[in-house]
């Protein structure tokens, strides 16, 4: 989190770079300056963070980059963040701004046909239930397809093979991600450890969701040798009250019914091999494909958490970044 906050700012001489609102949410549009004879793609970058934190300063790199290199036009949203501003919040943000940038996508050149959903980490999650919003109210017309960069979807299984293979990082480690998550909800854990054994989820309900979140499901050469975790602590009722897993609306696109996932668009999916949230990628990579959802999935075998939002930053700046990245902007070409 500190070497994001010491990102110098960036500027590109190629694209329009327009501060502006949409349904009173501020956004960034990105604009490449050369002229383009018909419209273009759009595309809407909702940024990780937690839902705590993330800023244009951050993200502005990555959004001139896919702008640029994609010749697409990219609208990156300054959602509310928590733990001031509560979910559902931040996914009413996103909507809002979806659909207004889809309505109103021919006065900046795009083609309202061709808007695509973008995200990363927290933002994985935002851009699926965005995209499943969309498909519940039928709205048209439809996204042209979803991004998902390293996305964190679900919160019911902590005990998933990347969470122990990775719990030490590097970048994000299982304790983060659990204190940001409680940070978010604005809300203490007398007991972490029983959190992490999933002390949180009754019984009842990992039976009925297994056959979607499960180790079982995470093919068998992304379990280290090993793999044994330990047995699931006795259900909390004090953890399900704090974790907020009672709310529907705080669990996972993951577990939504078969009717609104077979109408989600073309997906592209990224995973990292050294990252907590893998699994989830690979959770949902498996639901979309199994229902007949055409997913492209992109694993990096040496990539961590977070390491997309270093492109063009100079020493910060993996080797594989670049290669990711172009991955990325290749799918978004091919649309």
């Amino acid at each position: 989190i500190f070497a994001l906050k010491i990102l110098p700012h960036v500027k590109d001489s190629k694209l329009f770079i327009t501060d502006t609102t949409f349904e009173n949410v501020p956004v960034t549009i990105y604009q490449p300056k050369k002229m383009n004879p018909g419209l273009r793609k759009g595309l809407v970058y909702i940024h990780g963070g937690c839902g705590i934190f993330g800023s244009k300063k951050i993200y502005s790199a990555l959004c001139c980059y896919l702008s640029q290199e994609s010749d697409s036009v990219v609208v990156y949203v300054d959602y509310r963040l928590g733990p001031e501003h509560q979910y559902p919040a931040q996914l009413s943000d996103a909507l809002a701004t979806t659909m207004c940038f889809m309505k109103h996508a021919k006065d900046y050149g795009v083609d309202p046909n061709r808007i695509i959903l973008a995200g990363d980490s927290s933002g994985g999650i935002l851009v699926a239930m965005v995209s499943q919003e969309l498909a519940k109210i039928g709205n048209q017309p439809k996204i042209r397809a979803q991004i998902l960069i390293y996305p964190f979807l679900q919160i019911m299984d902590f005990m998933l093979p990347s969470y122990f293979q990775n719990q030490h990082g590097p970048f994000l480690t299982k304790k983060m991600v659990l204190r940001l998550g409680l940070k978010f909800l604005n809300r203490e854990c007398v007991d972490k450890k029983k959190l992490e054994r999933n002390a949180h989820v009754p019984e009842d309900m990992k039976q009925k969701f297994k056959k979607w979140i499960s180790a079982d499901l995470i093919p068998a050469e992304f379990k280290a040798p090993g793999y044994n975790p330990p047995t699931p602590a006795p259900f909390s009722k004090e953890l399900y009250e704090i974790t907020k897993l009672s709310d529907k609306t705080m669990q996972s696109p993951i577990i939504s019914e078969d009717d609104i996932i077979k109408q989600l668009p073309e997906t592209y999916i990224l995973t990292c091999e050294h990252d907590v949230l893998r699994d989830d990628g690979l959770l949902y990579k498996k639901r979309l494909e199994d229902i007949g959802v055409p997913v492209t999935w992109d694993h990096i075998k040496e990539g961590f958490h977070g390491f997309i939002t270093f492109i063009n930053r100079r020493v910060f700046e993996c080797s594989f970044t670049k290669p990711a990245a172009g991955n990325i902007v290749s799918f978004i070409k091919g649309l």
